[in-house]
């Protein structure tokens, strides 16, 4: 809504501020943090008299999770709320991929919040795992088939790859269901790897800070050309996007310190998630994202190696999965777990960014 204001440059300088996307970021940073905050302490408040009695820690859990119990989860509205409000604020609204990203986050963040309330009200373990895998790809593959008829040929369903100039490989049509595949799979990674208070929301503000980074330079002519990455005209206004969602995260993470007040849940973590592939798709950089989110890959690969080392041999390699959780049994304590995994988290991050620059 704001960057209308710059159609009016000419009539004062402060209205030119608003032509710039790296001047938008930073007011609609300011403006998810500042919403998070007013509306965190009232929306714990509500959730925890509506989940009154429900037990939202899961049994698969070290028990020392058990002491958590009464917490209330859903945390991620505090962050959809604020990203949403900011997002149509300062982001120009003419741009298709504000609206691409907007309609993935918020799809993702309803299947998470209708598995939420499921659990809440105590009727199942929520939503069949293999129908809400099935919703969540049928959602990220219309995205992908609106993106593809959106980019320009010789950019649609080609897939770049890191340390190569301007290489693009051709994938056809298969390029959707990869695309469709990394979004999906990066939802699910950050829900797994949402188990420890201020665990996931961590990783999630580094890795979304970098592709803020990543989609501003990619829809930057002068930058793409320099660095040999693909031009996307008009994927830069995602910055925006990128820094309301930094800025509702780190207004949950306030409340979602350890210990936590409040959960992320699934509406969280399947939101972010799918914001997180979402931008890798739309920016080129799908490759990349499996270095920057290093950590979610991590975590989902100790529940695979688990899963499979299980059947096959009948032995866990893990004390338990996902990865957190197995140090959770060998005794470190939560804060140790939560901060050493932020600190692979940037590094992993730093490591990412510099692909931009190795090629």
């Amino acid at each position: 809504m704001f960057a209308y204001l710059g159609q009016y440059s000419e009539l004062t300088i402060f209205f030119n501020l608003f032509r710039y996307i790296t001047f938008r970021s930073g007011g609609a940073f300011i403006t998810a943090l500042l919403i998070c905050f007013m509306i965190g302490s009232p929306l714990i408040t509500w959730l925890k008299h509506k989940q009154r009695g429900a037990n939202n820690v899961r049994e698969d859990v070290p028990e020392q999770h058990f002491t958590k119990i009464g917490t209330p989860t859903m945390g991620g509205l505090m962050i959809l709320i604020s990203m949403l409000i900011s997002t149509l604020l300062w982001a120009d609204l003419s741009n298709a991929y504000i609206w691409m990203i907007l309609a993935l986050t918020a799809g993702f963040g309803a299947i998470g919040f209708i598995d939420d309330v499921i659990k809440i009200k105590g009727k199942s373990k929520g939503v069949s795992g293999r129908i809400r895998l099935q919703i969540e790809f049928l959602l990220a593959l219309a995205i992908c088939i609106w993106l593809a008829y959106h980019l320009e040929p010789a950019l649609s369903n080609r897939l770049a790859l890191p340390f190569f100039k301007d290489l693009l490989i051709n994938l056809g049509w298969f390029y959707i269901i990869f695309a469709g595949f990394v979004i999906v799979g990066t939802a699910n990674a950050v829900n797994l790897t949402d188990g420890l208070d201020g665990l996931a929301i961590g990783p999630c503000i580094i890795a979304t800070a970098c592709f803020g980074m990543i989609v501003y330079l990619v829809g930057h002519s002068i930058y793409a050309v320099y660095l040999g990455v693909p031009f996307i005209l008009g994927v830069g206004e995602l910055s925006v996007f990128c820094a309301a969602l930094m800025g509702g995260s780190l207004g949950f993470l306030w409340f979602n310190a350890p210990p936590a007040k409040i959960f992320m849940g699934d509406t969280g973590s399947l939101a972010i998630g799918s914001a997180l592939g979402g931008l890798a798709v739309f920016s080129k950089h799908e490759i990349v994202l499996s270095i920057i989110g290093g950590l979610f890959v991590l975590e989902t690969v100790s529940v695979i190696i688990q899963v499979i080392s299980f059947k096959l041999v009948g032995r866990r390699i893990f004390a338990m999965a996902p990865l957190h959780h197995h140090f959770e049994k060998k005794g470190w304590h939560e804060s140790t777990i939560v901060v050493r995994f932020w600190i692979i988290a940037v590094i992993m991050g730093f490591i990412g960014l510099a692909t931009l620059k190795l090629r």
